[in-house]
């Protein structure tokens, strides 16, 4: 009977043991995964500054006014605010101006820590960056000269679309004209005042781009055909291996929907 006793005491210390044993790595990996995250927003925090690729052509969205010198629109306002959440102060955010085709290279070499500049999500772009959940919604749109009296992609038959380089534009309206069964020729420039520039002075016919873009294009001269193509929507980008950051982003951008704050916004700036 003592003998059982004794085995059973020995059996329960081995499991004890093995138990505690078990539990050290599981915490200990835990608690390196935290700060390897926490390293990230650390890193902001050391620099006292968040920097945001941003638009500096884009009306309502990411524009400097020549005016003020100041940047403004509405993911100026969204960065501020993420700068408010990690560094507590809107203003400690350093803004640097891309293109759609600069904006993925800035961001993979680590200029920047974060991209708010029309990003459209896309499953292709998702396999290379986090995506904050959407913040806008918008299709493309077609601004063409008046006196062209074109009023359907169907009238571009044969004419040149003018898109930004490296943006989803073109091969979006490709697909819709093999659909339709019209051709068009493409001219891929550098930004979107080149393109207006381009469509004032006749060397494109159509600047294709997300309409709440155009907006901030249109003049007397011009107009947005009512037709919209290819609905996509815009996410904060942040590098893949940037968790804790994208985490912070989307719980900005999703209080500022539940309270309102987003639509706001979007009202503020007048997008459509």
């Amino acid at each position: 009977m003592k003998l059982r006793k004794v085995f059973l005491a020995l059996g329960l210390g081995i499991c004890i043991m093995m138990a505690g044993c078990s539990s050290t790595p599981s915490t200990q990996s835990s608690a390196g995964v935290n700060t390897t995250e926490a390293k990230e927003i650390q890193a902001i925090k050391d620099r006292g500054v968040l920097k945001v690729g941003v638009k500096v052509d884009v009306p309502k969205y990411g524009y400097k006014n020549p005016k003020t010198g100041e940047m403004e629109g509405l993911e100026i306002d969204l960065s501020k605010a993420i700068a408010k959440k990690i560094l507590g102060d809107e203003n400690k955010v350093e803004f640097q101006g891309v293109t759609a085709k600069t904006r993925g290279p800035l961001l993979d070499n680590g200029e920047i820590d974060m991209v708010a500049a029309t990003f459209t999500i896309t499953d292709e772009r998702k396999k290379s960056y986090n995506f904050s959940d959407p913040y806008v919604k918008d299709g493309i749109g077609l601004l063409v000269k008046k006196s062209l009296g074109a009023s359907s992609l169907k009238d571009l038959n044969g004419k040149t679309i003018g898109v930004a380089q490296s943006s989803t534009t073109k091969d979006a309206l490709q697909k819709e004209a093999e659909k339709q069964g019209i051709t068009l020729k493409f001219s891929e420039l550098g930004g979107y005042p080149e393109l207006k520039t381009a469509l004032d002075s006749g060397r494109i016919d159509c600047f294709a781009v997300d309409a709440s873009i155009l907006n901030g294009y249109v003049d007397d001269s011009t107009v947005i055909l009512d037709d919209r193509y290819n609905p996509q929507e815009y996410g904060i980008a942040s590098k893949k291996d940037n968790t804790e950051l994208a985490k912070v982003i989307n719980e900005v951008i999703n209080d500022m929907k539940s309270s309102g704050e987003l639509d706001k916004l979007i009202k503020k700036w007048d997008i459509k």
